[in-house]
């Protein structure tokens, strides 16, 4: 087990009616005028946004508003948000969304507590640990981006081409996340699957690691998998299902806060993909992921056929050969399969909707390893281009 730091300072408020003390939390941290941040009619068409206008009024904090948060949020609005917030004399960012709206207000935050282009920082130029206040109010169980530190941006202001790079910073953890899952209930079926896949996918990014005796956090990594497991099928049957959009809620917010990945050191070779796949061809990261990953865990399986094997049964429920771990995994990454099949993901990229050319494969391969600073992505298997690239055409 390798040496860690945990440390998870953001306030959950969890449960009905929630959204209605946003204003007493950002006076509670300081906050005198917020900048509301979100995409989507949701938010104003259920009244949502009446009413955390309604908790901010009453508990003394002015705000101004900005929407058009789109999926893969795009750095063109972050800046819009920066330049409102200044001539607004704004203080704190209020984030009522997903991942997307979550992570375009983070950016926010950076671009409104530092002095230098936006571009800079997620291209990994510049570093910083400044960051303006934040709080988010979750309508999508998925991203975890409420509790981690993680902010995912599309570059799309340097001429033609997107790029999707992250940024990540304990500072970057908002300081309260409200979570009611009553606010999950009207999301269509595709927008509940494809962030319970990006959940599961969270933990098994942390999950395959070569590192030993980590039994723990093992144990809380597949019960969180095989309730999410459950979950996402029971919340796509029944979605006002209070119980299934409850154990999303709180397993998003837990798959991507660390505590899935303590003791041991995560890949993440299948985000660095998937970020790439995003920019190019703009799909749900979710189902991106999906689209990729059982290709990559039969190109890696060799490395570790018994961590494979023991998350075909300790998982799935897949009857061990003791005798040969390389099937049990096998048939584990099958099980993975028919899981995404059931709720409606795809396992490859024609089921995605994406048909790269081998010239496409290649720009990819290297922006994935660009995107890591190295000349590899990934930890369970150090993946280089030529590595990514028959992943890839694997995948079509």
């Amino acid at each position: 087990m390798v040496n860690f730091e945990y440390l998870v300072p953001t306030k959950i408020l969890f449960g009905k009616g929630t959204e209605n003390e946003a204003g007493r939390l950002i006076k509670e941290f300081g906050g005198h005028k917020a900048l509301i941040h979100w995409g989507g009619d949701y938010v104003r068409t259920t009244g949502l946004l009446d009413r955390v206008h309604k908790g901010l009024k009453d508990a003394g904090i002015t705000y101004v508003d900005l929407d058009g948060v789109v999926p893969n949020p795009r750095l063109s609005l972050v800046k819009k948000g920066v330049e409102l917030c200044k001539q607004e004399d704004v203080d704190f960012i209020l984030a009522i969304g997903g991942g997307s709206a979550i992570d375009s207000s983070k950016a926010i935050a950076y671009g409104l507590a530092n002095d230098f282009d936006l571009e800079d920082l997620f291209l990994g130029k510049v570093s910083t640990d400044k960051i303006a206040k934040i709080g988010a109010i979750s309508t999508l169980a998925g991203t975890g981006s409420e509790t981690s530190n993680s902010a995912v941006i599309d570059i799309d202001t340097m001429g033609p081409k997107t790029l999707k790079r992250s940024y990540n910073h304990e500072c970057a953890r908002p300081l309260f996340a409200i979570m009611n899952p009553e606010l999950t209930y009207s999301l269509p079926a595709y927008q509940t699957a494809a962030p319970g896949a990006d959940i599961m996918m969270h933990t098994m990014e942390r999950y395959f690691t070569t590192e030993r005796d980590v039994e723990l956090t093992d144990e809380i990594a597949e019960g969180l998998l095989r309730t999410v497991k459950t979950m996402v099928p029971e919340a796509l049957a029944h979605p006002t299902s209070y119980t299934a959009r409850a154990n999303l809620l709180l397993a998003g917010a837990k798959s991507h806060d660390g505590l899935t990945g303590l003791g041991r050191v995560g890949d993440f070779a299948c985000h660095a993909i998937e970020h790439e796949i995003g920019a190019m061809f703009d799909v749900a990261h979710g189902a991106g992921l999906t689209a990729i990953w059982s290709s990559w865990a039969k190109y890696v399986i060799h490395v570790d056929p018994e961590r494979f094997a023991q998350f075909a049964v300790n998982v799935w429920g897949v009857q061990n050969d003791f005798h040969d771990p390389m099937a049990t995994g096998l048939r584990g990454i099958e099980a993975w399969d028919q899981w995404c099949h059931s709720i409606g993901m795809p396992t490859n990229l024609h089921e995605l909707g994406v048909n790269p050319t081998d010239e496409q494969i290649q720009e990819m391969a290297e922006g994935a390893v660009e995107a890591r600073g190295g000349d590899h992505a990934g930890n369970f298997m150090k993946l280089h281009v030529e590595d990514i690239v028959n992943i890839l055409k694997n995948a079509r």
